[in-house]
Formats: C-alpha cells, structure tokens, sequence
C-alpha cells in the first residue's frame, strides 16, 4: 500500500461507482498515448502506474471533507475493484489487474482501427457450444467487446443448461445465489440464500434475453463433429449444416450426460422409472411409494422435496455422506429492497461471499484449522440425528469434503421421518413391483427416481473433435481429460473450454469460474484481432507442466485422502483444481505467450520474436 490506510480502503468499497464510459475514457486516452502494441509495453505501464498514483490521489481527496472537492459518488459510479486496484502499489489482487486489463481491451475493441495505427481490426467467427450458463457467460462477453459475428449451438429447446435440464423437486443450488450470478448481472431479488432451480434457470433466461443473444442461439441444433483445417474450424451439425469459424469454443459443461446404473431387471419395473434430470413431471407422486436410488447431492434435495408430499420415501444409499449444516432463509421484501435501492451493496456482497468460499475452500486444498473446522460442523451435524443404529447408517467411512461436501440444513430432519426410510443393504435386482435388496426382501414402490449422478469426464464428447495433423479428442484423451490451465488443448488451435479439466468445481460457484474463462479467452481473441497471431495452442510441454504441478499439489488436498467420487480420475488420482480458486484469477490473469505454439501473420512476422513471454 501507498501509505493508505485499511479504512480507505475500506471506504473505496463504499464510494458510488463512476460511470464505466468515463472511467474507459480515461483509460483509452492513457493507451492512445502511449501504444497498444508489445513494443510499448514499458511505457503504457509506466503510464498505468502514474494512472494509479493519481486515482489513489483522488480517493484521499474525496475522503478528506477538508479538502473541498464535490464527492463524485453522489452523482456518479466508481468501480470498486478499480478504486482498490489504484490504491495498491505491488498488485496485491490479480483479479483487480486484470479488469483494468480488461478495460484497455475493451477500449481497443471500441474503436474501427487498432490504437495508433491504419490498421483495420479483423472480425472473428466464433461458435460457442451450448447456450448454458457458461455458454451464456461466453457470448456476452464477445458481445461486450464488440464480437458480433457469433453463434451459439444447443442441441436443446431452451438455453440455462443443467438449469434447463434438472427440475426434480427439492432441487436448490449449493451455493449462495448472491454469489452464483454474474458478477455484471447481478439479480437484487434473489428468493432464498439457496435459490430454487426455477429460479436460477428464469435468471440466466433474463440474462441471455437482457443482452440480445436470442438471435445469436440456434436451438434444437447439436454439433457432431468439428475439424480444425489450415487456419480454421469446420463446425457440422446434426442439421446437416457446416460453416466454418475462426474459433472454437466449448461450453458444454460437466454434469449433462446421466450416468444410469447397471442394475438387473430395471426395465422390467411396471411403474415409472426416470433419471433425476429427466423428471417425468406426468408422474404423480403425491401419496405414490418412492425410491430415491443414490445419496450425493441430488438425492439428499429429492429426499427433501419427496418427504411428507410423497406417501412412502425410501432412499437406497450405497455409501453415507458428509452433510454440512446450512439453513435456506428466504430474503425479505426489506433485503430485496435495499439491494435495488443501495448503490455497491449487490457487489460488496458477492465480493464478501467470494472471500469466505475462497477463505474456506482452503480447507479443501491444505490441511489446518479450516478443514478440522468443516469437519467438526458435519460431525456435529450427524450428532442431531437421535437413533444411535439410523447416525451410525449415516457415518461415512472417509473425510468430510474428500466427496463432494452436500450442504443441507434439512436432510437429517428428513431422513428421520416415519414416513422416510433409508435402505443400506445393496440393490439386487428391480422386479416389477419394486426392488429386491440382497437380503431378498421386496420394497414395493410405485416410482424409481434415479439420482446416480453424471458422467463428469464426458466434457464436449461424444462430438468428434479433430485437431491439427488428423489427431482426435479421443487420441488426446486416450489416458484421461487433460488440459492446459483448464482451458485449450495442445494440438487443437484456436479451440478454448469453459468449465474443462481441472476446473475449480468443488463446492464453488461455476459463474466466477466461467466469468474467469472467459477473459482469457477473450484475451487470446483481442490479440487475434490485432494480428499478433493467427493461430495458438499451448505447448504439449506447457500442458504437461502445468499437469505436473498439478499432480505435486493434489497430496495436500482432501480429495487425496482415500475415497471414491466423481472427482477421481481413470488413473485413480482427483482431477480438480489443487489450488484455492482464487489462484485460477492469477493463472488466467495474462495468457503466456511463451507457452503456446503460434502462428503468425506473415505481416507480422516480426511479432515471433519481440512478442514478449507475458
């Protein structure tokens, strides 16, 4: 710090926001100065730096009422991650660094020629797969820059992805809905701290409609197959139809394939039967017998929404669970209120819940007080349950968090019901009349409702993906999904992930991940634009690298404790993010050139070499 004190700093978080136009303004007139381009890297960073000392200059003259000067905050708005960033002399919060990034980029992007040259920026063609909320993330971002030649493909009828997908009753999101929302649409009036799935799903609707990317979203229209050939990609689809673009982006998600279980005379079962993301809403289940088959997230909520609406629940668990303890308040008109009404408070909160769930997400990647602080919770939790045999039923034979952590304030209360049973002798086969355990005892029911999970190694396939040199995602992947900093693959060009391998998904909200995707995607895209490279992949030694720290890291997470789960890879290793994700910011803040293999315009040519390793 400049010698500003933690309360201006803590005052910057309560200073209106300045109108962004401005603030853009200023930072273009900063860039048209002193260039654009890699070789005036050294001055537009000393640039930047004098830009700082003079923003920083003005909050403490805004904070000092002797000083006289009118509070722009009562008229106008100031980026709070900007005000923070001014104020900090070593670039403590990568993130903050890479908004300003940002800004510079959208600055460029504003204008018809690249700053202080003729020449014309070019125009990309970008497909994204999948109009989900990482898809959407995507596309608004593009749209935001200034990227209007763009088109979204979903195989679906209608965009929210998983959203779209998942309405079985009981279904909320596991982390808090003021922090799982994009951080530029933030929605004031979310109903409860765990929103409802129609909710979520009515929110990235909103958002897609909100900024006009109907006309960009060709539904009902799933791409089978994709081949990247000289400079491009050729994209087909299952209409029939190919185009060819210059960039390639998956926003397929993780969990979208169901994952149904290899059980004997399944088919046979005379009532219905359905995976969790198919709900069969024809199918009544009020007063209906219903096994819940499975006991990750998904049944833990189906058990919570079945439970007094259903005549008989029974759930058929395989393993126990760790449950963490969290209540599902719902807001008040007052809170509503005051979100819309108090300019900053919306942001201040997402930020405060960012900073606990990054502050508690280290419990997951280093041992220390946080994890035995989330472990003595659980604990806790189960002790709630009073029947000795039912706690012990209950008691997982890992780590809490070594799975994937289901946060529930009601499923023990739940699962305690007369009208509740849970099952823990092993499924035999399903008759027609319901399901016979191992120990040859028949449970009548009406409805099965599968909650046996996804296949969360899927990714983007089963398209056929074709790379340079003829190599497939197959041939890639032959030893598992592998990818560089989450995001591109080497050997397949100009193709970016959002939500790929090694993302950090554990009990963490996937918007600020997708939101962090997708500016380093946007990044590369910018650099497109201004003919630093026509082509780039990363490295097959940078992918291998950054794997391989990957792999020195993981012993210290929970994951590597001793269980099975989704996060487990085929070579028996976790494969997510051994970080905290507040590192994802750092790794993504700048793309390295130095790691990629590029090709160059023959133009710029010169670029191969005074392009520096960013």
């Amino acid at each position: 710090m400049t010698g500003v004190s933690v309360f201006e700093r803590l005052l910057a978080a309560s200073v209106d926001e300045m109108a962004a136009e401005d603030l853009e303004g200023l930072v273009n007139m900063v860039v048209a100065m002193f260039g654009a381009g890699p070789r005036a890297a050294a001055a537009q960073r000393a640039a930047i730096e004098a830009f700082k000392r003079a923003l920083a200059g003005m909050l403490l003259a805004w904070s000092n009422p002797q000083v006289g000067l009118d509070n722009p905050g009562r008229t106008n708005k100031v980026n709070v991650q900007i005000v923070i960033w001014a104020v900090s002399s070593d670039d403590p919060e990568p993130a903050a660094s890479t908004l300003m990034d940002k800004r510079i980029g959208d600055a460029e992007m504003g204008s018809a020629l690249d700053v202080g040259t003729t020449t014309p920026l070019r125009s990309p063609r970008v497909a994204i797969i999948g109009a989900g909320m990482s898809g959407i993330c995507m596309a608004i971002a593009l749209r935001r820059a200034g990227i209007t030649d763009l088109t979204i493909y979903e195989k679906a009828d209608g965009v929210g992805g998983t959203w779209r997908a998942n309405t079985y009753p009981g279904l909320t999101c596991d982390v808090p809905s003021r922090f799982y929302q994009f951080s530029f649409a933030r929605k004031p009036d979310w109903s409860h701290m765990f929103s409802p799935g129609a909710e979520i799903r009515d929110y990235f609707t909103a958002v897609a409609h909100d900024f006009g990317l109907s006309e960009s979203i060709r539904f009902g229209t799933e791409v089978v197959h994709a081949e990247f050939a000289e400079t491009h990609w050729r994209v087909c689809t299952s209409n029939g139809d190919t185009e060819e673009v210059d960039f390639l982006i998956a926003a397929t998600g993780i969990l979208h394939h169901p994952r149904y279980p290899r059980i004997a005379g399944l088919d046979t079962f005379a009532g219905a039967v359905f995976h969790s993301s198919r709900w069969d809403h024809d199918v009544a289940v009020a007063g209906k017998r219903v096994a819940v088959v499975g006991t990750g997230s998904t049944g833990v909520q189906l058990i919570c929404g079945l439970a007094g609406q259903a005549g008989h629940v029974e759930l058929f668990q395989r393993s126990a669970q760790w449950v963490f303890p969290f209540p599902n308040p719902a807001y008040s008109r007052l809170g509503k209120a005051l979100h819309r009404s108090v300019p900053g408070l919306g942001a201040a909160i997402y930020r405060g819940y960012r900073f606990v769930l990054e502050l508690v997400a280290g419990a997951l990647v280093k041992p220390g007080w946080r994890r035995r602080m989330v472990s003595a919770a659980c604990r806790a939790n189960l002790r709630t349950v009073r029947d000795p045999h039912l706690r012990q039923a209950l008691t997982p034979d890992h780590q809490p968090m070594c799975r994937r952590l289901i946060i529930s304030g009601g499923f023990y209360r739940a699962i305690q019901r007369r009208d509740v049973e849970l099952v823990t002798v092993g499924i035999d086969h399903v008759a027609p009349d319901g399901i016979v355990t191992t120990d040859g005892r028949l449970h009548e029911v009406d409805v099965i409702a599968l909650a046996t999970g996804f296949d969360a190694h899927a990714f983007m396939r089963p398209m056929n993906l074709i790379g340079e040199h003829g190599v497939t995602l197959e041939e890639a992947w032959r030893d598992g999904p592998r990818a560089h900093l989450t995001v591109s693959l080497p050997g397949f060009p100009n193709f970016f992930m959002l939500l790929g391998p090694h993302s950090p998904v554990g009990n963490y909200s996937l918007t600020a991940t997708a939101e962090t995707q997708a500016g380093y995607i946007l990044d590369w895209i910018q650099r497109w634009r201004r003919r630093q490279f026509d082509t780039a992949a990363p490295t097959q030694a940078a992918t291998d690298r950054f794997n391989a720290e990957m792999r020195a890291a993981m012993p210290n997470t929970v994951w590597a404790t001793g269980c099975t789960s989704w996060y487990i890879g085929q070579d028996g290793n976790p494969e997510l993010w051994p970080w905290n994700p507040s590192q994802l910011r750092v790794r993504l803040g700048q793309p390295k050139l130095g790691d990629h293999d590029l090709t160059v315009p023959t133009r710029n040519h010169h670029l191969a070499q005074t392009v520096p390793d960013e």
